[in-house]
Parts: structure tokens; sequence; C-alpha cells
């Protein structure tokens, strides 16, 4: 996973406010305005307490619940520094229970979880209820989506939504279909997922591109998508749940192609911080513990990271402090730009959660 999307706050000062809060609108909910308000005001109690400033809480204040337009359930996470908003970000699940943190630097790994796995998709809708023949009278319908899940939950992808003539089905499903392969080389797409009436979605996949047709996936759907929802968001999920994104799965593999063969990997916080002090981390491999216990000394900048407070020292750093080990990691992985790949821990447990795909492998390892 690119970590891209976090640079705009990890160019902030810190302190933070980090919150995270359930903005679901929703029927199970009577009133969620007075909700989310409610809501607001405890995480508003728990900040304060650890020393938040007036001009962050008001620029909370002034963002919660801002997502008003997006249906169903979900959450926000909202950073704030020295009075202004950082970044904001819509969750496409709500929080199990909603967080409030104040400190040098931002909480962004429950952030980064909603983002996985990050798969680059198309949804295709083809709607139609009439007689299976060119010769019918009518029109049929086709939506489709490029996104990437799970964020097009919440975050609607770009979108077509069509009818053509049934008698021009057979030769529209072609200039369809070449529309579709546009959009999915911009986004790389992993999966072409279509749902819909068999014959009518039938003519469209027997007249995709030959590459788009072989990343087809069909499923059963039927119904209109929810406005401002993911189209064909519960077949996707049921797709996609416990899958890793191509990407990261190369990544992976390459990983444990060095480790086996003693290359370019390592294990542990100590190689982590070692290798990350260097600029050598291509990627970083994490078993994702929200209760770890491991802390790391940070310096005021992303690369100054060490495991005593006594090294940080050593190299001139005067400004130190410990912090969470994974908050720790992840400011150092986007000031260098490398990538951090969630490992699911029945997949592959990691030396104290922690692995690193190198860049190149330490000359002095080949001895």
């Amino acid at each position: 996973m690119r970590l891209s999307f976090l640079e705009p706050l990890y160019k902030e000062p810190g302190p933070f406010a980090s919150v995270y809060l359930d903005t679901s609108r929703d029927a199970a909910v009577e009133d969620p305005e007075s909700a989310v308000r409610l809501r607001w005001r405890r995480l508003r109690d728990d900040l304060l307490s650890e020393g938040a400033d007036r001009d962050s809480l008001t620029a909370v204040a002034g963002t919660v619940g801002s997502d008003a337009d997006v249906p169903g359930t979900h959450g926000q996470a909202v950073f704030t520094a020295h009075g202004r908003l950082a970044l904001l970000d819509e969750l496409p699940v709500p929080p199990d229970r909603s967080t409030a943190h104040f400190g040098p630097l931002p909480d962004t790994m429950p952030l980064i979880v909603q983002h996985t796995p990050g798969i680059p998709y198309l949804a295709v809708h083809v709607h139609y209820g009439g007689r299976h023949s060119t010769d019918a009278t009518g029109t049929l319908r086709i939506e489709a989506e490029a996104g990437t899940w799970p964020l097009t939950k919440v975050t609607p992808g770009h979108r077509l939504d069509e009818e053509i003539p049934v008698a021009d089905w057979t030769g529209a499903a072609g200039e369809v279909g070449r529309e579709l392969e546009g959009h999915a080389r911009r986004i790389d797409v992993e999966t072409m997922v279509v749902a819909g009436d068999l014959w009518a979605r039938g003519i469209l996949v027997n007249r995709l591109p030959a590459g788009l047709r072989g990343q087809v996936t069909t499923v059963d759907a039927a119904g209109e998508s929810q406005p401002g929802r993911a189209l064909l968001e519960r077949p996707l999920e049921g797709l996609f749940e416990g899958r890793m994104a191509a990407h990261d799965r190369a990544l992976l593999e390459a990983f444990l192609a060095e480790r086996a063969r003693g290359g370019a990997s390592a294990e542990g916080l100590a190689a982590a911080v070692s290798a990350l002090q260097r600029g050598r981390v291509k990627a970083l491999l994490l078993n994702n513990h929200p209760e770890s216990p491991f802390r790391l000394w940070v310096g005021p900048e992303p690369g100054q990271v060490a495991l005593t407070e006594q090294e940080l020292r050593s190299y001139g750093i005067r400004e130190t402090r410990e912090e969470r080990a994974d908050a720790a990691l992840v400011r150092a992985l986007v000031g260098t730009r490398a990538e951090l790949v969630l490992v699911p821990e029945r997949e592959l447990g990691l030396s104290e959660g922690v692995g690193v795909l190198l860049r190149y492998a330490d000359p002095a390892s080949r001895e």
C-alpha cells in the first residue's frame, strides 16, 4: 500500500488531535444528527483531558458530521493541528468505538486499516427484464462504476449510467466494453464484477476486449444500487473479504522469496528501525496489533527513529519523545516513501509483528 494519502498530514507540525467517529445515517438510529453530536461531546472531553488546545477542538467541532450527504453506515477520521484541519477522510465502516487522541504524532493506523485492501475494480450491472431477443422492443440499462475497494463505499468512483435500445445492444455492447477497458487501464483494474440479466450481461461479456474479459467475475444481484454508495456493494463485500490487493500480495511474495534465500529482507523491530534509518526499506510488512506494547523513540524528522533515547541523542538529536511503535513506523514510511503491507497473522506471523523488504541486500550478508 502506498501511503501518499497521508503526506499532507505529516507536512503539518504536531501536536495532533486524531478523531474517529461513527457518523452513520441509517434507519437504525432515530435521530442520527443528535447521535453524532453526542458522540463528539464525549470525545471532546477525552481530548481536553489529554491537553488538547481550544483551537484544535474548534477545528474538529466544525468538521465532525459534515458528511451528511453520505448515506448508510460509515464514519469519519478527522485530524487537526494548531486549529487547522490537517486531514479529513471518510471511513467505509464506522469504528467499533468512537475514539479521540491528542499527541505529538497522529493516530493513523485505524485509517490505514480502513484503506485496506485497496483493490481497483470495475462493477457493472445490466438491468433488463424483457424478452431475450434483439427483436424485442424497449431498452436495457447499464450501470458501471470504477473504484477502489473499500473506499468506493463512501467515496464513489467514476459512474456510467446509460439506457440502450435492446435492438441495438449487440453492437452497443462492444462500444461499452471499449469504454470500460479505458477505465480499467486508468486504475490498473484487478477484477471486473458483472451482475444482472444473464442474457444481456452475456452479450456484454462476450464483446469485451480479450484482456478485460479474462478478469470478469459474475455475481447475482438484484435491485437498484443505493444512491451515494458503491454499485454492487453487498456482492463486492463478499467477494473481497479477506483478500489482499495484487500489489501487496506481490510484495509479500517478494519478501518470502528474499527470506528463503537470505537476501534483501529482515524481521523484527530492531531490523526495521535500522533499515528505515538508512533509507533501505522498499516495503514494511506489519501484523496489525492495536494492543501492541512496543514503543520507539522519535525526533522531529520522519527518519529520526530509534529503539532508545540514547541512540537518538548520539546522533545529535535533542528533541526526543517515546511513541507507539506503529505510529513512529508509519511516519518514517511516509517520510521515505516506502510502502506498507498489512499482513494477516493467520497468513504470516512476523517476528515482533514486523518485517521489511529491502531495496537492496546488505553486502555483508553475502559474505
